[in-house]
């Protein structure tokens, strides 16, 4: 007999909420010990469920800690080096809908999409001596997009707070974020390359390859499959 499949959820805010009540509507009742990090889940056998940050769930996917998990496309992408690899194909949960994306001040008035950056990068190491910066939390996925588009002459500033903040305080030149409504770029003069999404994101069921034949995984599948939100 195999081991229980181990799940997690989310923690915390409207992703912790949007996950139980998908949960609920797929027939499966979730209940957490306090304000610990060991959850029950009824209406499924062979599960032990565990309460972690997104980020957490994303890391201990990928670590083989954990066998399944909800947390967001962005953070899996991020945080893997090769999700399809490590997982079978994430089940999009129809809820935490966002965007990673590139956005440049929009003073720039030059730069339109992400081949007139790489004009601009080269031109700006020309006349500074050094290389562009983008600020960013998404190291990987910034490096990738980047190199898909021909572009290196620049480097990533690790943003430790608001990232869309970075260029008006004169850490970076370019941001690279996630954006669900676009306000808060807007608020900071910023906009987003036409060809600048790099992903786009939202919450997804994830389960490890080598656990993906597991029969409580292909139950959580199908029946959160069923559940989901449509769009």
């Amino acid at each position: 007999m195999s081991a229980p499949l181990r799940l997690a959820l989310p923690s915390k805010g409207r992703l912790m909420d949007d996950t139980i009540a998908l949960f609920a509507a797929a027939g499966f009742d979730i209940r957490r010990d306090g304000r610990g990090y060991r959850g029950h889940i009824s209406g499924i056998d062979d599960v032990e469920m565990l309460f972690l940050s997104a980020s957490e769930i994303a890391g201990q996917l990928m670590a083989g800690e954990i066998d399944a998990g909800v947390t967001g496309l962005d953070l899996l992408h991020e945080t893997l080096p090769d999700v399809a690899a490590a997982l079978a194909d994430p089940l999009p949960l129809g809820f935490g809908h966002a965007d990673v994306i590139v956005a440049a001040p929009e003073s720039w008035l030059d730069c339109a999409g992400m081949d007139d950056l790489a004009e601009i990068a080269e031109d700006f190491f020309r006349r500074h001596g050094r290389r562009i910066r983008v600020a960013t939390k998404y190291l990987r996925l910034t490096r990738r997009f980047f190199a898909e588009h021909g572009i290196a002459g620049y480097r990533t500033v690790m943003s430790a707070g608001a990232t869309e903040g970075a260029p008006a305080a004169g850490m970076a030149e370019l941001i690279v974020d996630i954006t669900s409504t676009g306000s808060t770029l807007q608020a900071n003069q910023l906009k987003v390359l036409d060809d600048g999404v790099i992903l786009r994101s939202e919450a997804a069921l994830a389960v490890r390859r080598e656990r993906a034949a597991h029969p409580a995984a292909a139950v959580l599948t199908a029946r959160l499959k069923s559940a989901r939100r449509p769009g």
